[in-house]
């Protein structure tokens, strides 16, 4: 691996860590009627590379998915997610 393959990598697994985290705050969040994380910001983090984490934590903690935007979304946007790590890491690799 070339140190931009694992930079790609690196940025993808702190994303999905930190989609998996962001859920589980805003379900603890919930449960105790607190002040919520914005479902806008919920999605950029889903957008920007946490799709599968964001996907795996509303799932794990059984959080948005009564909502038919994030059930629908999360998915495609994980597929979409591994879809460019893939094709990012294969061109890459082509690259150099």
């Amino acid at each position: 691996m070339n140190w931009a393959q694992i930079i790609l990598v690196i940025a993808f697994g702190v994303m999905t860590i930190v989609g998996v985290v962001i859920m589980g705050v805003d379900k603890q969040k919930a449960k105790a009627g607190q002040w919520r994380i914005k479902e806008a910001a919920l999605f950029a983090v889903a957008i920007l590379f946490g799709g599968v984490g964001t996907t795996i934590g509303m799932y794990l903690f059984r959080h948005k998915t009564q909502h038919w935007y994030f059930a629908l979304f999360f998915p495609l946007l994980a597929m979409l997610d591994i879809a460019v790590l893939a094709v990012g890491c294969y061109f890459l690799h082509k690259a150099i």
